[in-house]
């Protein structure tokens, strides 16, 4: 264990949204994350498996203050969580259907095929399949 980590330390990842309450919709209605902790337009804590996701909005404080500098978390950018998916084309159909919005389509790499999937405020999530 690194000793600078608490004993009971996980894995998590932050995003800055524009909106808390669509986010948590966004993960818990098509992602199927569960809500932990929501303190309306400021933050919410939810989890999925192991991966623990904290949302907040810019300005809500923690996470979300100005920096020294003024500058304001933004969310967007190239950034991501990544979920393994089983069959990626079903689930790309199944999360269309329940208005997910996606910024590519189905790409083929070299290690399996990926797409990603945005959140309302336009943060990224790779759906990822590895070759059967």
């Amino acid at each position: 264990m690194n000793k600078y980590l608490t004993e009971d330390q996980f894995a998590a990842v932050r995003y800055i949204v524009n909106d808390v309450d669509a986010a948590v919709g966004f993960y818990t209605g098509i992602l199927g994350f569960e809500t932990d902790q929501h303190v309306k337009s400021a933050f919410a804590s939810l989890k999925l498996g192991n991966l623990r996701l904290f949302i907040n909005s810019p300005g809500a404080g923690g996470a979300g203050h100005a920096m020294p500098d003024g500058t304001m978390p933004a969310p967007g950018g190239w950034n991501r969580i990544q979920l393994q998916v089983k069959n990626i084309e079903a689930v790309v159909q199944d999360f269309r259907k329940r208005g997910a919005t996606f910024r590519n389509e189905i790409v083929q790499g070299v290690g399996g095929k990926q797409i990603l999937l945005q959140d309302p405020s336009k943060n990224l999530i790779e759906l990822f399949e590895f070759p059967s």
